[in-house]
């Protein structure tokens, strides 16, 4: 593999990692993949962006949670940033903005729908160990503080 290359393998070992690098994992771009598509609004956007162009309030509204203006404008100019989403202009009074997935956002889609498929197939086995945890923790879902 190249420098900085990853790779995604099947584990054949218990300890062998399931992603491989070349170089540090902070340096392989993982790291900073995750953290854009682990914030809490990204995703929300690049499913709704994956229907078809948006105007700015139009997104705002349809993504679940409230998001704020602020909070909008700055995630969709992070993913504009890392390539995935196109933001255009139009000159009129007040300017309109329109939003759209490129290729490498539309891309991104099949990975979010496999997690959202995977996250609905497995819900009923997460709620279980969930239950079965705090039952046994006795901790009612909160968390240890440490």
């Amino acid at each position: 593999m190249s420098a900085g290359h990853t790779a995604v393998t099947t584990p054949t070992a218990p300890d062998e990692p399931v992603i491989v690098c070349d170089t540090p994992q902070d340096e392989c771009g993982v790291r900073d993949v995750l953290d854009r598509l682990g914030d809490k609004w990204s995703v929300y956007v690049v499913v709704e962006l994956a229907s078809g162009i948006r105007r700015f309030k139009e997104l705002q509204r349809a993504i679940p949670g409230n998001i704020s203006q602020r909070m909008l404008t700055l995630t969709v100019r992070r993913l504009e940033r890392d390539g995935l989403v196109k933001r255009t202009v139009y000159p009129t009074i007040p300017p309109q903005v329109e939003y759209e997935l490129t290729d490498l956002g539309h891309s991104l889609t099949h990975v979010v729908k496999a997690l959202a498929d995977w996250s609905i197939a497995h819900r009923p086995a997460i709620a279980a160990a969930r239950e079965a945890w705090d039952e046994a923790d006795g901790n009612s879902g909160r968390l240890p503080v440490r």
